[in-house]
């Protein structure tokens, strides 16, 4: 399973939300490029890059900042946030992303993700989940859709997307633990989707369980920023 490090951010400056919402903003360092150097030095291959200004401002904010983490690291970024024309995703591309995260626009606009997975390939387009109990979450993930998340990922699935950021917006920035119930289920159901996890993981035991189930990946942000997961207990999975 591969460990993937978050970095979101804000005016440039390395932060985190509890379940999205800017009014509960923790700010962790003025300098997100010494985050990503610090990751790569402990042996992170990967990194989550969110442009939260991005995401508001519905346009790349952030560019810069993926520009620098490109320039002077090594790690492979994907990149979410704001990305809502092609033209966005080129900027995105050049400036040094290895894969964007397609969000709540895949949400909105299935069409606009299906032409990127076809011109830009199933490998450099991650559509993002975000859900709570089991319904596709939107709108800043301020409400839940009619749209349960099986039926989200076997839409993207049968147009050829195959990564997918599953993320629990009720657990995000909580530090209480991932939606192991509901992965398990999806690794049953379908077992092409390969299924990031994202939101609540919050301790080695919750790694492990999420590696148990057979996910593909894990995204860790706070947990690593408040200690609760350290860079040293990664490094055996890395």
């Amino acid at each position: 399973m591969e460990i993937i490090p978050a970095i979101d951010l804000i005016n440039g400056q390395c932060v985190r939300l509890t379940e999205g919402d800017f009014a509960q903003q923790t700010t962790y360092d003025s300098d997100p490029l010494a985050v990503a150097q610090r990751f790569e030095q402990h042996g992170v291959k990967r990194l989550h890059l969110v442009d939260l200004d991005g995401a508001r401002a519905k346009r790349p904010v952030n560019l810069p900042v993926l520009e620098r983490i490109a320039r002077h690291t090594g790690l492979v970024v994907d990149y979410g946030g704001g990305l809502q024309s092609d033209e966005a995703l080129r900027q995105a591309f050049e400036a040094g992303a290895a894969q964007i995260t397609a969000g709540s626009i895949a949400v909105r606009e299935p069409e606009t993700v299906n032409s990127w997975l076809h011109t830009f390939g199933a490998d450099k387009i991650l559509v993002g989940a975000d859900f709570r109990d089991n319904h596709i979450a939107i709108n800043a993930w301020a409400e839940q859709s009619e749209r349960t998340l099986q039926e989200f990922l076997e839409n993207y699935l049968a147009v050829g997307a195959t990564t997918f950021i599953c993320t629990d917006v009720s657990k995000d920035g909580k530090l209480q633990g991932p939606a192991l119930e509901t992965y398990r289920e999806l690794r049953q159901t379908l077992p092409a989707a390969r299924l990031i996890a994202s939101g609540g993981v919050t301790t080695m035991a919750d790694v492990e369980a999420l590696a148990e189930i057979g996910m593909h990946g894990a995204i860790i942000g706070k947990a690593i920023y408040e200690g609760t997961i350290t860079l040293q207990q990664l490094k055996a999975w890395l």
